[in-house]
């Protein structure tokens, strides 16, 4: 029997590392995501192909409610059930607490966080029919620790990492396992720009201004990677993960734990 995923925002970085990876191991997979029309074309058609998988693509925008329900709901449709739930989508936005726009607040908190119940409590049902299932929450090491100007980020990824406990206690029985991955630095294309805007900026290498960012956090001055998260969700889906629920696995480089 082929299983099918949910990856929400997975048109692009870790989503679509952690969809591809999915569709590799023979998961059908729904796609999710702003963006170039053709380009996710092009990638859902290519996940098709490269791995003889079904592939659909959903527009749903994670803020907003029912957009998320009609979304497990077209996979439901598609691929007759809905087994694994990587809830990946969120947004970014910096500034000191007492100047924090509150519509940014608003935003990502509704995207980062309550997004994870929303398409949670939509696939949980179908989960529950089916005797399995597997819910991912993409997480953060900010779900762990903190760091200044990130207050709704940090408060939306603490949330999710407390979501995540509360749905594994609840589905403990269920044949369900809801795990969080919460990662440090990832090596996407947003941050490869970032990363050479800075060597732009401050007159040196891409090699340097890397050292230099990994190490503000990190103890180990390595990027993890989509791929590599990937192919953690991929271990959370199979059957030796069995009994791993409730966990927020940290791939952050030591960063929580200093």
């Amino acid at each position: 029997m082929t299983r099918s995923a949910i990856v929400t925002g997975s048109t692009s970085g870790i989503g679509e590392g952690i969809a591809t990876a999915l569709a590799a191991a023979g998961y059908n997979v729904m796609l999710n995501g702003f963006g170039d029309p053709t380009a996710i074309a092009t990638l859902q058609a290519t996940l098709a192909s490269t791995y003889n998988v079904q592939t659909a693509h959903s527009a749903a925008d994670m803020s907003q409610p029912a957009e998320i329900r009609q979304m497990v709901a077209d996979a439901v449709a598609a691929f007759g059930s809905v087994d694994v739930l990587v809830n990946n989508a969120g947004i970014q936005f910096t500034a000191p607490t007492d100047e924090f726009p509150e519509d940014k607040w608003d935003a990502i908190i509704a995207i980062n966080m309550s997004s994870v119940f929303h398409a949670s409590k939509a696939a949980i049902p179908h989960m529950k029919a089916g005797g399995w299932g597997r819910i991912v929450n993409i997480a953060s090491v900010h779900g762990l620790v903190a760091s200044a100007n990130k207050v709704a980020y940090v408060t939306a990824k603490h949330g999710v990492v407390g979501m995540t406990k509360v749905m594994a206690v609840e589905t403990a029985n269920e044949g369900i396992t809801v795990n969080a991955i919460c990662p440090g630095w990832v090596l996407t294309p947003l941050v490869k720009q970032q990363i050479q805007a800075r060597a732009d900026k401050n007159g040196t290498t891409f090699e340097e201004e890397t050292d230099a960012m990994l190490g503000e956090k990190q103890p180990m001055r390595k990027f993890t990677t989509p791929e590599k998260l990937g192919a953690l969700a991929v271990f959370l889906c199979s059957d030796a993960a069995d009994t791993t629920t409730g966990a927020s696995l940290s791939v952050d480089g030591a960063w929580s734990a200093i």
